[in-house]
């Protein structure tokens, strides 16, 4: 082997593990851009947003939306959608509550049942898929319907009203509080118990993503699922898995909703599918599937919390939200696309 032909193989080696690759090849390189832009714009423009207090009420609407949208990009890597996902919150919520108080049982039942419930929608959804290999658009679009309707329904047939009885006097209601809701004191500032549980789904995602083969597995089935399937993956399993973990995400969401407010009203939860897929795909999730990072979603959640409060924070008037909202959506997207290109480039 000549001499040149070692130098190329060496300048290889060395491009390979250029950290400035690495560093472009990252799905959230562009969200992380948006967010230090957003951040910078809103403490220029709002006089408190730098407060703590401030900062503590944009971490709690981040993670709102934050503990919805990892499971979502998730599940976007492995090529689904799912428009059920904001309704699920809700109905989370309300089988929780009316279980509880139409057994007069103590509210930690009602938890678990509202845990099963969501599990079995999500696998509802996931089997559907992979059975009839329909579109997730079709099939998650009729979970949608169906689960409004029956939040409507169900609660007007057993409580006669559009709204859940309450539970706070019951068994079991404080400790719930303290897990799902409550708040935690840090230097004078309090920070929602949400902001943890959605700093670990964080974690455990990137975790499952890139370190077992199950994150290989999701990776696989959204880049080609017959390819994945041709090597052995196991594609059916694998998205109803990634459609359970929605469930979860679900009933963790809709566990805080309930134990935040007492009552839950059956028509909350319609819309907010779109944005945990906004969410997902600022922070660099792809539509196409294959390609994005949980650390990307909280970031596109963060995103979130950073333009909802930061209006407010900055007086002025809150019908602009979704305009910045869809703004930062097509910037993001943009950016993302042009960092891949640039990825890609220096292969």
């Amino acid at each position: 082997m000549s001499a040149g032909t070692d130098a190329a193989t060496a300048d290889e080696r060395i491009l390979q593990t250029s950290p400035l690759r690495k560093l472009l090849g990252r799905p959230e390189l562009g969200s992380v851009v948006g967010a230090i832009a957003v951040f910078v714009f809103f403490a220029f423009f709002a006089d408190s947003f730098l407060q703590a207090a401030s900062l503590s009420t944009v971490l709690y609407a981040a993670s709102t939306i934050g503990i919805m949208a990892v499971p979502v990009a998730l599940l976007m890597i492995g090529g689904e959608f799912d428009l059920s996902a904001g309704v699920m919150v809700t109905s989370s919520a309300l089988v929780s509550s009316m279980f509880s108080y139409q057994m007069t049982a103590n509210v930690w039942v009602g938890v678990g049942v509202s845990l099963l419930v969501t599990l079995a929608i999500g696998a509802f959804n996931g089997f559907m898929l992979t059975r009839t290999k329909l579109p997730s658009f079709i099939i998650t679009l009729g979970t949608f319907l169906m689960l409004t309707g029956l939040n409507l329904g169900f609660t007007k047939l057993i409580d006669g009203t559009v709204s859940t009885k309450s539970i706070a006097d019951m068994e079991g209601f404080p400790s719930a509080r303290d897990v799902f809701a409550s708040t935690i004191t840090i230097g004078g500032v309090g920070f929602k118990v949400t902001i943890l549980w959605w700093l670990a789904l964080v974690a455990v995602a990137s975790w499952i993503l890139l370190r077992t083969r199950a994150g290989n597995w999701i990776f696989a089935v959204g880049g080609n699922k017959d390819a994945a399937r041709a090597v052995g993956v196991p594609v059916t399993r694998t998205k109803i898995g990634l459609y359970m973990g929605v469930g979860f995400g679900a009933w963790l969401s809709g566990q805080h909703l309930l134990f935040s407010y007492d009552v839950v009203q059956s028509g909350e939860g319609v819309g907010n599918e779109l944005i945990y897929i906004i969410a997902a795909v600022i922070g660099g999730c792809l539509i196409t599937g294959g390609y994005g990072s949980a650390v990307g979603s909280a970031v596109g959640a963060f995103i979130f919390g950073m333009t909802s409060k930061g209006i407010v924070f900055a007086e002025w008037n809150p019908d602009w939200f979704k305009f910045f909202l869809g703004a930062m959506l097509l910037l993001a997207t943009l950016l993302n696309a042009w960092v891949r290109k640039r990825a890609e480039a220096t292969k």
